[in-house]
């Protein structure tokens, strides 16, 4: 598959790949979707998981490529629970919809402490017997962050654009570490994004909707 290595254009002395570019659209326009609660949002994440898996088999990034199938399950399940919510669970504006909804502190806790821990335990794994990603903790600490993140937006929790925020800015640290150039960049448009989608669900959540 050599078209993964393509090169389309280079910043400074960093190519710029065709799957980078594929991946950005794909992950910019699924993650504006459910900023605007729009359930169509899952289906060009399906697409996005697909350019992922091939993006991160090309970097060596193996505890991203490994949790894909992960994701794209958190993608089926999402796309359900948004399109079939359960009595009490539906939007005031919408029936046939889910209504955004909050963690509770509790609930939080358990979240960053689950985080902590899977993480912690998957890098520990990646170093000891994989030994063939560049950045085994970091990398397993923002898969586990994406993966908290989409299960949270699979649950239309409003927490979900927090957790994304963090996601974003130590997905900025991980690519800028390992030498991306492109990548930083795209990560700072999902954080702008991030900051704009928890306003709307905020609005959202005070609405009921």
């Amino acid at each position: 598959m050599e078209w993964i290595d393509y090169t389309l254009f280079h910043i400074g002395q960093a190519p710029v790949l065709l799957i980078d570019i594929i991946t950005s659209v794909f992950g910019l326009t699924c993650v504006f979707l459910a900023g605007r609660n729009s359930k169509y949002n899952f289906w060009v994440g399906y697409l996005y998981t697909a350019a992922l898996f091939l993006m991160f088999w090309n970097k060596g990034l193996v505890a991203s490529l490994i949790l894909q199938p992960i994701s794209l399950a958190i993608n089926i399940m999402g796309h359900w629970r948004w399109t079939h919510p359960r009595e009490g669970e539906q939007s005031s504006e919408d029936k046939s919809a889910l209504k955004v909804t909050k963690l509770s502190w509790a609930g939080r806790v358990f979240c960053i402490a689950a985080v902590l821990i899977i993480a912690g335990a998957w890098g520990w794994i990646l170093e000891k017997f994989v030994h063939v990603d560049p950045l085994p903790y970091l990398d397993s600490c923002v898969t586990i962050l994406i993966l908290m993140a989409q299960l949270l937006a699979a649950l239309k929790k409003w927490d979900c654009w927090i957790a994304w925020m963090i996601v974003n800015v130590t997905q900025i640290i991980l690519h800028i570490s390992v030498g991306h150039v492109f990548m930083p960049i795209v990560c700072g448009l999902y954080l702008i994004n991030g900051i704009w989608s928890l306003i709307t669900w905020t609005k959202l959540y005070s609405k009921k909707a």
